[in-house]
Order: structure tokens, then sequence, then C-alpha cells
């Protein structure tokens, strides 16, 4: 099945513009950052420090949902056949000029490619067809488990002191 060129225009419209995109393929949901080069979504990740994404396989499918980077709100979803793409090829290396720019917090931008064609996977997300209608309900994933840990109790003096400001500003 072949995509219009407006459906393809309305995919990457919106996967450009957007940061994120959700995908969901063999295993659990993920919001994953990306780069759209040449026609494709392209995720970087399953290596240390990195994103991962379980159930996205060479030859398999995934299910993309794109959302508005301003508002939240789903824009376009659509079936991706997922390649991954081999290191030092000519599309690996064009994908992860565009990624580099966009992966924030790096701990190693000098040798960050050296360490993505050793230790991560590239795969590309092509899209195949628009889903006729987007998904309904919520697509939020539970956190992976992490020893970032960042929800504590609240500070017994903490409604107090929000309270004192409320009454201050009247």
């Amino acid at each position: 099945m072949t995509l219009s060129a407006l459906d393809l225009a309305l995919v990457e419209e919106a996967s450009k513009k957007s940061g994120l995109i959700w995908v969901r393929g063999a295993g659990a949901d993920r919001a994953l950052w990306h780069a759209w080069v040449d026609g494709a979504a392209h995720v970087l990740g399953d290596g240390p420090g990195e994103q991962p994404f379980p159930g996205l396989a060479d030859g398999s499918a995934a299910e993309v949902t794109v959302r508005s980077k301003d508002k939240g709100g789903r824009l376009v979803a659509w079936t991706a056949a997922v390649r991954e793409l081999a290191p030092g090829t000519e599309p690996w290396e064009a994908a992860v000029a565009e990624l580099k720019g966009k992966r924030l917090n790096a701990p190693d931008s000098e040798q960050m490619t050296s360490r993505w064609a050793r230790e991560c996977r590239l795969l590309r997300l092509e899209p195949v067809a628009v889903a006729e209608r987007l998904p309904g309900g919520s697509l939020a994933a539970a956190p992976l488990p992490s020893p970032a840990i960042t929800r504590r109790a609240i500070p017994a003096a903490l409604p107090k002191l929000l309270l004192k400001r409320k009454k201050a500003k009247r």
C-alpha cells in the first residue's frame, strides 16, 4: 500500500515539528525523540544511557502517533515499517548527523557517534499507511524503573507557606 502525497506530507510535517513520537511495537508504548531524515523518522537507542525501545525489531511494524508540539494533542497516527540501519553506511551517517544535533545532555558529545556505532541501534521508521482514526484513550506509559526518583513527601510547612502567599497577593 502506498501513501498519497497528502498523507505523506501530513506525516512528514507533523513528525518534523514534534520533538517526540509515541511508538508502539511488539513491546510497550514509548515516547521517543527522533529526527526526520529522507522520508522517515529515525530513532536511536537501546544502548547505555540512551532511550530504550523494546519490541522494535528489524523487519517488524510499529504504530506511530505524533502529537502537536505546542498543544500536545494528537495530530496523526501512522503505521511504520521498521528497518535497522548498519553503522557506517550512508543512510546511517545522514541520520546520525541529524540526531547528533537533537541529542540533549550527552555526557560524551565528542565521542558520541562512535559510541552510538558500537553500542546502540539506529532504526528507520518509514511510513506505509495513515490510520483512519486517531487512537482513543490515554497513550501514557508507566515510567521505567529508575533510581532517579523525583517524587518525595511534601514538606509539612509547604501548604502554610503557599496559603500565606495567596493571602499576601490579595
